[in-house]
């Protein structure tokens, strides 16, 4: 299958491992528009390539990926067609995901932000360097946690928990992500590349099939809870798109200001 079509993501494949990276390093990988219609496509025509057994998802530069792009939040304000449309894609991309048999690793290399780090915790393995952070922010920008994360935290950290960052934003560093079990384990920046892939190796030389139908078996559950979550905290941020307290806490992140948002 040829991946030379893709340019806001980095595809590079070798033998019957596919890397995808986010590839907009000038943003900090910041998802736009263009990122994020690459993604709704890749993933199913991965999982239909007959040729790839395991996939690596990763950032290229200092982060993995700052999340929605804030110049794209700015323009879509009360933009029902274009927002409807982010989010309609923002469901089959999740859904395919889910969907996916083979197993993907994430090798985090810096901050893992909003949909940047619902992908990251989506995969079967997440390591990270001590410098990487993990947050599920939209309430900081007047937004629904609507991109998977208000079902894929509690999920793996428990309610408490969740609650605790998804309703403040707050950010998390790697070795408190690892002690609660939201990613696999920290590494060191030297170690990520062979950590990686000792776990490629690792599943190469596993059955596979074994191991893709024991992944769709974990993740029929996550499925389950999902489906029972994702058309609310979709329909949710879509609605808080139009919020005016949305417009103004995206335009004070763009000018690096503290947002007024009391009683918004």
């Amino acid at each position: 299958m040829d991946y030379s079509r893709y340019t806001n993501l980095d595809v590079t494949k070798k033998d019957n491992v596919i890397t995808i990276a986010f590839n907009r390093p000038e943003t900090f990988n910041a998802i736009n528009d263009a990122v994020h219609k690459e993604l709704v496509s890749i993933f199913p025509a991965v999982n239909q390539d007959d040729d790839i057994d395991i996939i690596i998802l990763t950032g290229n530069g200092g982060a993995f990926s700052a999340g929605g792009d804030l110049r794209m939040l700015r323009d879509q304000h009360r933009d029902a067609v274009a927002t409807s449309k982010g989010i309609h894609q923002d469901r089959i991309l999740q859904n395919a995901i889910l969907d996916l048999e083979k197993p993907m690793i994430a090798k985090v290399n810096g901050p893992a932000v909003g949909l940047g780090c619902t992908l990251a915790l989506f995969c079967d393995f997440v390591f990270a360097t001590p410098n990487s952070k993990f947050a599920d922010p939209h309430v900081s920008v007047g937004l629904v946690a609507g991109d998977g994360g208000a079902y894929l935290w509690p999920m793996l950290v428990g309610y408490a928990r969740a609650r605790k960052y998804l309703l403040t934003g707050a950010f998390i560093d790697a070795e408190e992500a690892a002690n609660i079990g939201l990613i696999t384990d920290v590494v060191s920046e030297d170690e990520l590349d062979a950590t990686v892939e000792k776990i490629v190796t690792k599943l190469l030389n596993t059955p596979k099939y074994a191991v893709r139908w024991t992944k769709a078996s974990i993740n029929a559950g996550l499925k389950v809870t999902a489906n029972a979550v994702i058309d609310l905290s979709a329909a949710f941020e879509n609605v808080s798109m139009f919020m005016e307290d949305h417009k103004i806490a995206v335009e004070a992140m763009m000018d690096r200001t503290k947002p007024d948002l009391k009683g918004k």
